[in-house]
């Protein structure tokens, strides 16, 4: 976790950064025996860090994007496999 500090219920809320998601662990944790608190947190933890992550990361971007750099990595186009896979969905009379 970003800063050192431990991960805490109050702070895997705050990193899920939103209110329905927070409520959601809230209930769980609340629901677990208590032999699978620790897998529970441990489970939440996980997302919580993952989607700070997944901010932090994506801040970077905006930031590269707002000096006109290009984001660091190869780019693949892969447009005419989409299009390919969903005519063939399509074709299957998916709708």
């Amino acid at each position: 976790m970003a800063g050192g500090g431990q991960w805490t219920i109050e702070r895997i809320c705050e990193a899920l950064g939103n209110p329905t998601l927070s409520q959601r662990f809230l209930a769980e944790i609340n629901r677990a025996p208590a032999h699978l608190l620790l897998q529970v947190f441990a489970k939440w933890q996980q997302i919580a860090s993952d989607l700070r992550s997944a901010v932090e990361r994506g801040e970077e971007l905006a930031a590269l994007e707002e000096r006109g750099e290009d984001a660091p990595g190869t780019w693949v186009d892969r447009t005419e496999q989409v299009m390919a896979e969903a005519a063939r969905i399509r074709s299957r009379g998916a709708a």
